[in-house]
């Protein structure tokens, strides 16, 4: 059972983008509709993603499996920074879940489920990874050590790899 929580490096960005996506959906209709109890599969999600990538995931299930492959080829980004921002996401809606579930905070909640609508809309729209630009300014600083992504540190690398 080695491989079973072991998180891919290289990650299929467009799978990454497609789970964003369904994060995103997720979090409005709880917004929307007040189900806030949707909080609680949010945060088993994220936390199967950062223990096992995809593999525990229903939504990562999706996405690697049906959705992203239907995008096209796949476009491969280092894998750390991707754990990074799901460990993000699973600190935001866990906190979220214990807030709605514990406290009954309504206003805390939504302000929680708000940060993920930028974070999920920003990678799922447009690409850009908050915990992903998060990773790299803590590589930078010497928090998260240079070997813990290769491709991070090393710029040269994506570029041979489009080439």
């Amino acid at each position: 059972m080695p491989t079973l929580f072991t998180f891919p490096n290289p990650v299929n960005e467009k799978a990454a983008r497609t789970v964003a996506a369904g994060v995103l959906l997720v979090v409005i209709v709880a917004l929307a509709t007040g189900w806030y109890w949707l909080t609680l599969p949010l945060a088993l999600g994220f936390i199967a993603r950062v223990l096992s990538g995809p593999t525990l995931s229903p939504l990562g299930q999706l996405a690697t499996r049906v959705i992203a492959p239907r995008l096209g080829s796949a476009k491969l980004v280092p894998g750390p920074p991707k754990r990074f921002a799901q460990a993000v996401g699973t600190v935001v809606t866990v906190v979220a879940a214990v807030t709605w579930f514990a406290f009954g905070s309504f206003l805390l909640t939504t302000i929680l489920l708000a940060l993920m609508v930028v974070a999920a809309g920003l990678e799922s729209i447009f690409a850009v990874c908050l915990g992903c630009i998060a990773f790299g300014y803590l590589m930078r600083m010497g928090v998260i050590p240079a070997e813990t992504c290769a491709a991070c540190n090393d710029i040269s690398q994506r570029y041979r790899q489009t080439a």
